[in-house]
């Protein structure tokens, strides 16, 4: 902790704990770095003993500490999307639903009209309840399964007109153990719907083992500290995190800002997509911010509307992309923080049997963008661009179908290949790596090699993407060339990749991304454009040709460092003419700066010419 950290953790507390004396600020770091240690070895536990790849290597799990009373504590590193809002609403759901909850329980939850993101994402909850029988906390292990029973063989059904449609078991909070036993009813369906009833089995024992083990280290440090000690420490830490987050308000500009943004046609939206608005207010001297997404269109019959998690999650992420570093992400913190939502509202609060198959990524990504635009527009130096809209391209398709090595063995996963860009920041170019906004880069790129063994398959290119960044001051990243197909057999392939039709915008003077584009290779070579929103079946000697979308550029492109172009140049990520044409930077046969050129050429630029 700096300096400023201890003065804060110094000052008397505005909320009195309930017994014992003020925690000092050495006590509470070693809190903090507690309940860190036991957030990290759930995740430890997700990703050494997960069986599909999409757990195991892109490592699509998050995992949570919660209170008894429903306020989050603290979170492993994970997506954003998962865990900012939707792990306290799921064990609020649970302590609803089950008021008597007892030692040895455990609930399987998927449902995204309780809080959970989207019914792919399953997450195991166990209340933690001590000698006495009092529920002091809930530890949840949320993993995106391979296949959820879904109607077709992907977790992302962008056309799905609604849940019925999907086709997934949604769990609301219902009980899979007791006396840490299972209930095999439940496992029974599980096993009869999921097509990889083995890989699920394997990772829904990898979340249950999560959830164990958290709940094993919690009963232990409730019983070295004691149980009234242990909550005194926790409300100081939330104590501690809300003035973390009021000194952080209060070095941003004042005002009020708003920003659109628009996702592109899927089937059952508007024929120009989906068009969305974040309303974002600045109250420095009161220490608050209020997002306001209200004012957009009602649910729509697609897959892509935001169930109350994500459209939360998003506009708190937006939050933390905007301020200073370090915030803790808690309940703590969240007390300056208004989300407005309002109900049957496609960013907001959907209603059964509304879908929202693709409520993790794509209109959840263009949430986030639009609260961090906002944010930029208040002043130079916070906020960012967009990431690209390129959430679920090709090259993160969902693949299936029957493994002729392992004598047709039904195999389905998520690929990650390879996605699109981030955005420019107002100190750094974007995430390479970053896949999209509400994952935040935590996602692993697969290896081709493990890819290529784990399914029958072939990846014939990836690479940056020349000319693909939106150009600024601090540039979006390039985005990807990916291209892969079947050996020996047919595969299906599912995806939802926005950012074909509306770009990732930037910001104070910056650049577009280069859009989305889909191909598919016939046997004879000849390229087939595909529509964003696509479930198909690619022949033996055919492939999928994915070129992810660009980040957006911060800040004017012609004052962007000279020699940071010509790196750019080297690297192969920008091309020599794009580097002269819209930087205003002029090379020399030997890839050197120009200087005198430069510099008449970006005068030229600022003119207009």
């Amino acid at each position: 902790m700096s300096r400023e950290d201890t003065a804060m953790l110094d000052r008397p507390n505005e909320t009195a704990v309930d017994a014992g004396a003020t925690p000092t600020a050495v006590e509470l770091a070693i809190f903090n770095s507690r309940m860190e240690s036991i957030t990290r070895r759930m995740a430890n536990t997700m990703l050494r003993t997960g069986r599909s790849g999409v757990i195991n290597t892109a490592r699509d799990f998050s995992c949570s500490l919660v209170t008894a009373t429903g306020e989050l504590l603290s979170v492993s590193e994970g997506f954003p999307i998962h865990m900012l809002r939707g792990a306290d609403l799921m064990a609020q759901c649970m302590a609803e639903m089950h008021p008597v909850l007892l030692r040895g329980d455990a609930y399987l939850h998927n449902s995204p009209y309780h809080g959970n993101s989207h019914a792919a994402d399953h997450t195991v909850i166990v209340p933690v309840v001590d000698d006495d029988g009092v529920h002091r906390f809930s530890v949840l292990a949320k993993a995106h399964v391979a296949d959820c029973g879904n109607a077709l063989p992907t977790t992302y059904m962008g056309a799905a007109r609604d849940v019925y449609a999907e086709g997934a078991l949604i769990f609301p909070a219902t009980k899979i153990q007791s006396d840490y036993r299972h209930i095999d009813d439940i496992v029974r369906m599980c096993r009869m719907r999921i097509r990889v009833p083995d890989q699920w089995w394997g990772d829904y024992l990898a979340a249950l083992g999560a959830a164990r083990v958290a709940e094993r280290e919690v009963l232990k440090l409730g019983a070295e500290l004691g149980w009234d000690r242990f909550h005194a420490l926790e409300r100081a830490w939330f104590d501690y995190s809300e003035q973390r987050m009021i000194a952080a308000i209060r070095k941003l500009p004042g005002g009020r800002a708003s920003a659109e943004n628009a996702h592109d046609p899927f089937p059952g939206t508007p024929a120009d997509g989906i068009r969305i608005r974040a309303d974002v207010a600045v109250d420095p001297e009161a220490a608050r911010i209020v997002i306001d997404l209200t004012d957009n269109p009602d649910c729509m019959p697609c897959g892509l509307n935001l169930s109350e998690g994500t459209a939360t999650s998003g506009a708190l992420c937006g939050v933390f992309d905007s301020i200073e570093p370090g915030v803790p992400a808690n309940a703590g913190s969240y007390r300056r923080i208004d989300v407005k939502l309002r109900r049957n509202c496609v960013v907001g609060i959907p209603e059964h049997p509304t879908s929202t198959s693709v409520a993790t990524t794509n209109l959840a990504d263009r949430l986030v963008n639009a609260v961090q635009r906002a944010f930029a527009s208040l002043g130079d130096g916070i906020g960012m661009a967009d990431a690209s809209g390129s959430s679920l391209p090709p090259s993160c398709g969902v693949v299936s179908g029957f493994d002729p090595r392992a004598d047709g063995a039904a195999f389905i996963n998520v690929v990650i290949l390879g996605a699109g860009g981030g955005p420019g920041t107002p100190v750094t170019d974007g995430w390479l790596t970053i896949a999209c906004m509400g994952n935040a880069g935590m996602p692993f790129y697969d290896s081709i090699e493990l890819d290529e063994l784990h399914q029958p398959i072939v990846v014939q290119a990836r690479r940056l993407r020349t000319d693909g960044e939106g150009a600024g001051r601090f540039r979006g990243a390039p985005g990807a060339e990916i291209e892969y197909g079947p050996v020996d057999c047919d595969v299906e392939v599912g995806f939802a990749c926005d950012g074909v039709v509306h770009p990732a915008q930037g910001v104070r003077g910056g650049g577009p991304g280069a859009l989305a584009e889909a191909y598919l290779r016939r046997a004879d070579g000849s390229l087939e454009a595909l529509p964003g929103s696509s479930q198909l079946i690619v022949k033996e000697g055919e492939s999928l040709v994915s070129l992810t979308a660009g980040g957006g550029g911060y800040g004017p492109a012609v004052e962007r460092p000279p020699a940071s172009v010509a790196r750019d140049v080297v690297e192969g990520w920008v091309s020599r003419e794009r580097a002269e044409a819209v930087y205003g930077v002029v090379l020399t046969a030997s890839g050197s700066v120009d200087s005198a050129a430069t510099e008449r050429r970006r005068a030229g630029l600022a003119a207009g010419g």
